[in-house]
């Protein structure tokens, strides 16, 4: 790993634990998931509104979902092999491209065969950039900052999408419509990628990682075999998956039941949204700090799959008992964006599980990170299609599927081996680290 040097006097950027030469990477992130969130909140009404069904929203979702999936893997090893930020380029570029097609040739004539193509290719993109930053914050972050570096990536990430991209939406509808709101994401997606490009120059980022003698096939491959050579992974991966296909799901469906049938507006919505993920991001950084008092396996069982199989249906049924009462509904709403962040020290325990291949480990739940964004809304999906279920089920489904993974978070344990591996380390004076959620 390139340590990046820290100047005998320290700046505020080094005391908040952002790495100096990479500060303007962390804001052109945060505008750049701003951007990407505009939309989360009001696509689906939006196609809804314009004669889609809940069919299509739940298709388009799904194949975004898959492409997202995909290139969140990708990034790593494109990384390694091109440079963090070349990667990050292509996925600014793509982003781009796509969006205008998206909106030119998909719902600005209301098409919806070329609007599930654009969006399901852009896809994509923002994986590219956001997780090519994160491997140049990996590659380039001293290690006694890399801890706070990647809280902050995930901070930066969460804070855009959606909280303040909905927050946008919420002033900007109002103001110039919907469709131009959509546009305005583009502008501030170019803005971002722009900034973090052309004002970061710390060099780690601008070249391979990896030695020319490592082969291709090693590269993309390695961070896979690891599910088969270590299955724990898999368990974990599968509880990761299971994390954050709620927040997918309900990006898809519950813009619907808020504004069309609880008949809250617009704007409320997006400001529960807002809470909803604000609660997220500090609950991030809560969970952690409990998990290593009471530890990880504990909080992402108890905490996360617990308390996520009571706080879905109440996010449902409390808006329901209490109609109109935006307060009644962020309450419960605050409450489950808390239980999708105590998922947050799986993390912490993947490298515990897995100390020689930490960074392998670690790539299962970035895949199962991108397999979230599709499982949400497939599982919709197949609750109504295959099943007949309506809102109610889908929400019940949920609430079952995340009591299932307090079971499995259980039988994560850390082998005897490995326990003695980390103490070894730890002897050696090698902390264990810790990668955001």
């Amino acid at each position: 790993m390139s340590e990046a040097t820290t100047p005998h006097r320290r700046g505020i950027a080094e005391i908040l634990g952002i790495p100096r030469p990479l500060f303007f990477g962390f804001v052109g992130l945060l505008l750049f998931m701003v951007g990407d969130g505009v939309e989360a909140g009001y696509l689906d009404t939006f196609m809804l509104h314009h004669g889609h069904t809940q069919g299509d929203v739940n298709l388009l979702f799904t194949t975004y979902g898959i492409t997202v999936m995909i290139s969140a893997w990708f990034a790593g090893p494109m990384s390694d092999l091109y440079g963090p930020k070349k990667v990050m380029w292509i996925g600014l570029v793509l982003w781009a491209i796509l969006e205008v097609g998206f909106l030119a040739l998909g719902l600005g004539p209301n098409n919806f065969t070329l609007a599930l193509t654009f969006y399901t290719l852009r896809g994509f993109a923002y994986p590219l950039f956001a997780y090519g930053f994160l491997v140049w914050i990996a590659a380039a972050t001293p290690s006694s900052m890399l801890g706070s570096a990647a809280g902050w990536f995930w901070f930066s990430f969460s804070a855009g999408l959606p909280t303040l991209g909905s927050q946008f939406a919420r002033y900007a509808i109002p103001q110039i419509g919907e469709l131009a709101t959509f546009w305005c994401s583009l502008g501030l997606v170019i803005i971002g990628g722009l900034v973090a490009l052309l004002f970061t120059h710390e060099p780690t980022g601008s070249k391979r990682l990896l030695p020319d003698h490592v082969d291709t096939k090693d590269i993309f491959f390695g961070s896979i075999s690891i599910m088969w050579r270590e299955p724990k992974t898999v368990i974990a991966g599968i509880v990761r998956v299971i994390d954050t296909s709620s927040e997918y799901a309900f990006l898809a469906i519950m813009p619907a039941f808020f504004i069309d049938h609880l008949h809250f507006t617009q704007g409320q919505w997006l400001n529960l949204l807002s809470l909803i993920f604000l609660s997220n991001i500090l609950f991030n950084l809560v969970s952690g700090m409990i998990a290593d008092t009471l530890g990880h396996r504990f909080v992402v069982a108890v905490f996360g799959g617990i308390g996520g199989f009571i706080a879905i249906p109440l996010f449902y049924y409390v808006p329901v008992w209490y109609p109109g009462s935006f307060l009644m509904a962020a309450i419960v709403g605050i409450f489950y964006g808390a239980t999708v962040a105590a998922f947050v020290p799986l993390s912490g325990l993947m490298p515990q599980i897995c100390p020689k291949e930490k960074a392998a480990a670690l790539s299962i739940l970035g895949l199962g990170a991108g397999a979230s964004t599709w499982v949400g809304p497939a599982i919709v999906g197949i609750c109504q299609s295959w099943f007949g279920f309506g809102l109610q089920g889908v929400i019940w489904a949920f609430a079952v599927i995340y009591l299932l993974s307090a079971g499995m978070t259980m039988a994560l344990k850390i082998s005897p081996e490995a326990r003695r591996y980390n103490e070894e380390l730890l002897a050696k004076g090698e902390a264990v680290t810790a990668v955001g959620h």
